[in-house]
């Protein structure tokens, strides 16, 4: 049998309040996680990873907030690329967006040899998907938008190789910041985002000896800051005897580097 070298890509080209875009490559799949900045501005995030839009094989999206779909209209009537999502995305999107190639997704599916399975998460929206796509052997878990993770999907996300998670908020910016009293309830609650303490608590009771990286994504403008969010991290993995640094955080402005992890997949002699 010959070894045939082979590697998973990531990079998160923005994220926070005002769009979200994340870029995958798994094998030679690559996928786009949501387009929430404008057409052009992820063309040249696309262009600067060396990636031509041309060559995207399908955009997943987690749900239709707007921070989430900014671009898409433009980029599929540009592009043709195929949207996948949920039954209750696709009615609602539709209003908005004539997607001619799309495919409603529920529960697992395969893209092309990615074994891609949804966790629902919990946000003030009709729906929203969280994601876990396994390649070969490797795993990536993305987790975005919702006040919490239901306990049921706890083992299906542990040791994952990567895990790119929200980590919205510094509850003390937000409670003594100037959003109105609703606001800050929306974000604090059930239905709203991970704080940075919540976001890094999951995090001890899912990553293993098969982790590693970590994004921190969808820092709010307002209510955090890259050094909080990572002192917060932190601080709680020294609590709970955890020695794990290889973390990253993402921005609203600039992507984060291109993450590589090679692997090997076995093909019979010719």
């Amino acid at each position: 049998m010959d070894n045939v070298k082979q590697m998973i890509n990531i990079s998160v080209l923005a994220s926070g309040s005002k769009g979200n875009v994340s870029y995958i490559a798994l094998g030679k799949t690559k996928i786009l996680v949501d387009i929430g900045i404008t057409s052009s501005s992820l063309e040249k995030k696309l262009l600067d990873i060396e990636v031509n839009p041309k060559e995207i094989d399908a955009i997943l999206l987690t749900h239709i907030h707007t921070d989430h779909i900014n671009g898409l209209k433009v980029f599929i009537k540009k592009y043709n690329t195929k949207v996948y999502l949920s039954e209750k995305m696709y009615f609602e999107l539709s209003k908005i967006v004539y997607l001619e190639k799309y495919e409603i997704i529920d529960k697992k599916f395969i893209l092309e040899n990615i074994n891609i399975e949804i966790i629902k998460m919990s946000h003030d929206i009709d729906d929203c998907n969280g994601y876990i796509m396994e390649y070969n052997d490797k795993s990536i878990a993305y987790i975005t938008d919702t006040g919490y993770i239901n306990r049921k999907y706890f083992e299906k996300l542990k040791n994952k190789d990567i895990y790119v998670i929200e980590s919205n908020h510094d509850v003390d910016m937000l409670m003594t910041g100037n959003r109105p009293y609703y606001i800050r309830q929306r974000i604090l609650g059930d239905n709203g985002h991970l704080s940075n303490e919540k976001a890094a608590l999951y995090l001890t009771k899912f990553i293993g000896e098969q982790t590693k990286k970590i994004i921190l994504i969808h820092l709010s403008d307002d209510n955090n800051t890259k050094e909080l969010a990572l002192e917060s991290l932190n601080k709680i993995f020294q609590e709970t005897n955890i020695n794990f640094d290889n973390i990253i955080i993402s921005s609203q402005s600039e992507r984060t580097d291109l993450i590589e992890i090679w692997l090997k997949l076995y093909v019979l002699e010719k």
